[in-house]
């Protein structure tokens, strides 16, 4: 079933369970933290973000073009400057595809219909043998890059549920914005994970010949379990 949202296009691809801060300073997306300020109940303080495909974020050209399928996410702390913008913390709790999108209005509204894992029970046992491998190869990544940087990277407890843990590798893990949005827009966990171990692979294997040298520097998003 579709409902309505405000959006905030970002230029970065979100996951379930992400911790997102972000600086509000454009006036429509002041005035989507004002708007959603005045609901009285915390848990309906929520919006849509998709990753911008073509475009910025703000700007005299401002959104181009958006990838369809992206996040829900419930504001959880706002803190106002002087100066008129904000310092927010929301965290991201489910998929959403965006059909049509609104701009004529103070803040963007966004056609979106939630999107649920498809993981029934012919995928239960295939995505905790992906999770297991996924794992593995996940530790072995953070070993070498501890190794390298001289520093323990990565620490942490992760999910043991397989489709909690898919997203808290995709957020923690090398990824191009293409790579994370063709995650993002994987319905099944077990394929997820498939995915992520492919490409922790990769990792495992340029930094075991070049130890000196990370394949790529590790994404900055913070998992939360919140």
């Amino acid at each position: 079933m579709r409902h309505t949202v405000p959006m905030f296009p970002l230029n970065t691809v979100l996951f379930p369970g992400m911790s997102v801060p972000l600086r509000v300073f454009e006036e429509r997306y002041r005035a989507l933290v004002h708007r959603l300020l005045r609901i009285d109940d915390p848990a309906e303080r929520v919006f849509g973000s998709v990753a911008i495909r073509e475009g910025y974020e703000v700007g005299e050209h401002g959104v181009q073009s958006l990838h369809r399928v992206g996040c829900l996410l419930q504001l959880t702390e706002a803190d106002p400057h002087p100066d008129g913008s904000f310092s927010i913390v929301a965290v991201s709790r489910s998929r959403l595809r965006l059909g049509s999108l609104h701009t004529s209005g103070a803040v963007l509204q966004g056609e979106v219909e939630d999107l649920a894992d498809g993981d029934g029970l012919d995928h239960a046992a295939a995505a905790e043998v992906a999770a297991q491998q996924a794992m593995a190869t996940f530790e072995r990544y953070r070993d070498l890059l501890s190794e390298v940087t001289g520093t323990e990277v990565l620490a942490g407890h992760l999910p043991r549920d397989p489709a909690y843990l898919s997203w808290a590798l995709a957020a923690n893990c090398p990824l191009t914005l293409p790579q994370r949005q063709d995650l993002l827009e994987t319905d099944h966990a077990d394929e997820r994970l498939a995915q992520l171990d492919a490409l922790l692979q990769e990792e495992v294997r340029v930094m075991e010949v070049l130890p000196s040298m990370p394949a790529t520097e590790v994404a900055r998003d913070r998992w939360s379990p919140n």
